[in-house]
């Protein structure tokens, strides 16, 4: 019998307190073993303990723990032709809250990472504007900035899963994601400074890397809550990011967050060029294909336990965490089943509640070894709810690629390992 916990947290006491009450076998075998044969973690000192430690100079730009360095992106090597023209994936099932630390944030390149010296960096405003401007990085440092909480995620994300259950990892099932705080100046600001004609009313945005990447962006979007951004989590742009400058397009899909930012057109209708026609399209059961799907719809996913983070205490307390995100607001609740839909019960959701950013929901009940149907479903702010993929199905087919936003699930088995499955 699943335990919802509702209001305050339960405290450590409560917690140990009710298991017992429950008949908790785990909880009464470790006071046991306690018993019998004292931990030796706790009795004997331990080397780390038998000589000073490093100074605080040692490691003068922090890296983590050694004991974590499984921690990192990971590819896919079949998944494209080139790891230059690639994406590897953020291991989301090792982090938890909803911030992503800048090291494991995923990355997708259509050209390679560029090196970009700052100082003969570059920010051209041209086109449908009164005066076209240059801006150096310094420039920009004296506008009005501001800080936001965005996630960015790949159209592509799930996308391997239109056809059924593929990849066993939910670092690889929804890893094309990361929620970061970007600081930089409002794009309206640089726009206003340039001065918009009447009939500017789509801008393209384009890149200084290999690839030249561009992306129409309407103007609307562009005068609403674009950033031009140079800092990431309070630190410079990674060069894998854009440094050093980016643009930051809030909720919409990721490939129109250009990196390594250098030239801003305006114009008074789309550029249709390839990332807007033969890719980034969402293709329909009927064949047909729709474009301009810019917005990511709400979504979800459990991360713990998954395939790669399955269960090994046994039976017991167990908390089910994971994460929801929408392109059009904030996630108000999250519903979570152990039985693959025939009973949902309301997550706890913790953390910061900001627009078009990633929420931390959680989920504690006392597993009794048996087989699980874990799902999540998100509820945005605008009413919509996370579909399941037969829904989407019913008007995108299977061999859709973006924009695959629907309920996933994991299969636990008595061992408490995971599985990618899919029942609906």
């Amino acid at each position: 019998m699943s335990t919802l916990y509702k209001g305050a947290k339960p405290s450590r006491r409560s917690f140990l307190s009710g298991a017992l009450a429950a008949g908790g076998a785990i909880a009464g075998a470790s006071m046991a073993r306690a018993e019998a044969a004292p931990e030796k973690a706790i009795t004997e000192v331990q080397p780390w303990r038998t000589f000073l430690g490093d100074g605080v100079d040692a490691r003068p730009y922090g890296v983590p723990s050694e004991h974590e360095k499984h921690v990192v992106r990971r590819g896919v090597e079949w998944l494209t032709a080139d790891n230059v023209s690639s994406i590897n994936f953020t291991p989301i099932h090792e982090l938890d809250g909803i911030i992503t630390p800048n090291g494991v944030c995923f990355e997708r390149h259509h050209g390679g990472t560029a090196h970009v010296d700052p100082a003969e960096h570059r920010l051209m405003i041209n086109g449908l504007v009164d005066k076209e401007l240059v801006f150096t990085m310094q420039d920009l440092l004296r506008f009005p900035r501001e800080n936001h909480v965005y996630f960015l995620e790949c159209a592509a994300n799930s996308g391997m899963e239109w056809a059924g259950a593929q990849l066993n990892g939910v670092q690889f099932t929804h890893g094309m994601i990361h929620n970061v705080m970007y600081t930089g100046v409002p794009l309206r600001l640089l726009l206003e400074e340039a001065g918009l004609k009447p009939n500017g009313k789509w801008l393209l945005a384009e890149g200084a890397d290999a690839s030249g990447m561009t992306r129409s962006i309407p103007m609307e979007k562009a005068l609403d809550d674009c950033l031009v951004a140079w800092k990431m989590n309070g630190e410079a742009l990674r060069p894998e990011q854009g440094y050093p400058l980016r643009l930051v397009v809030p909720g919409w899909e990721g490939n129109m967050w250009i990196k390594w930012l250098r030239r801003l057109e305006v114009g008074d209708e789309p550029w249709h060029h390839r990332e807007e026609t033969s890719k980034y399209t969402d293709l329909l059961a009927n064949g047909q294909a729709r474009r301009f799907t810019w917005e990511m719809d709400a979504k979800s996913v459990i991360t713990t336990p998954s395939p790669q983070a399955p269960i090994t205490h046994g039976k017991g307390w167990t908390v089910v965490s994971g994460f929801a995100w929408s392109g059009r607001g904030t996630i108000p609740r999250v519903d979570v089943t152990l039985d693959g839909g025939k009973n949902w019960h309301q997550a706890r959701i913790s953390g910061p509640s900001f627009t078009k950013s990633m929420h931390r929901f959680y989920f504690e009940f006392e597993w009794d070894g048996k087989p699980l149907l874990l799902q999540s479903r998100a509820h945005d702010s605008t009413g919509y709810v996370q579909p399941t993929k037969n829904q989407l199905r019913e008007i995108r087919g299977e061999n859709s690629i973006y924009h695959n936003n629907a309920i996933h699930t994991w299969y636990v088995n008595e061992q408490g390992i995971a599985e990618n499955v899919e029942i609906s």
